[in-house]
């Protein structure tokens, strides 16, 4: 029996892929979490085979907290699960150490043969992401701006872009206003920018919130 952890902030949409995944004779959702503190007080005290988790939980991001998540449990593949499309999100997922992307608007049945394929170790690669990989490694022109970030300010970036403020940041981070504008003067110098209104136009441009 494969114990899968889901978190996801909506309940009828964890209500419903919790009732796909437990529909299978061999997989089983023991637990579901709302945020990010759920997610890490239950691995920490309980076995769990594999998690899918909600890229946009309140607070910290699932691809935020999967740094974390490995250091708790490194073997333990991470299904990211998104309302945004693979193209946005996807690629970085992988790189960050999720074992699959996938949208919320895949079919219920790519989820069950993704989390079959993880649950062995391996990565499961959409043909959207593999594109993208494959286009990663053919090109020899300088990185976006935003790819050399690392994901928590990739994160800081897009809370900056959608117009929070600092101190709403690091409310949501659990962090302090000193970090986060430590953070934000980071995320100015690698992309060159000087204005927070520099951030969002680049962010628009870039498809990187909606």
């Amino acid at each position: 029996m494969l114990n899968i952890l889901i978190a996801d902030d909506h309940p009828i949409f964890r209500a419903g892929i919790k009732n796909y995944i437990n529909r299978e004779p061999d997989l089983k959702v023991i637990y579901e979490a709302e945020d990010g503190t759920e997610v890490f007080n239950y691995l920490i005290e309980n076995d769990v085979d594999l998690v899918v988790i909600d890229i946009g939980l309140p607070g910290r991001s699932g691809l935020d907290m999967l740094p974390d998540i490995k250091k708790i449990k490194p073997k333990m593949p991470v299904l990211i699960l998104s309302m945004h499309p693979e193209e946005r999100f996807g690629l970085r997922a992988i790189k960050a150490g999720a074992s699959c992307y996938l949208s919320k608007e895949s079919d219920p049945k790519i989820l069950i043969e993704a989390i079959r394929t993880i649950s062995t170790g391996r990565k499961y690669i959409t043909p959207i992401i593999a594109e993208k990989m494959a286009g990663e490694f053919e090109k020899d022109i300088k990185q976006n701006p935003h790819e050399i970030l690392s994901n928590r300010e990739f994160e800081i970036m897009r809370l900056i872009s959608i117009g929070k403020t600092i101190k709403e940041i690091a409310d949501m981070l659990s962090i302090s206003i000193n970090t986060v504008n430590t953070y934000r003067a980071r995320i100015m110098e690698k992309m060159e920018m000087h204005s927070n209104m520099e951030l969002a136009h680049y962010a628009i441009e870039n498809k990187l919130i909606d």
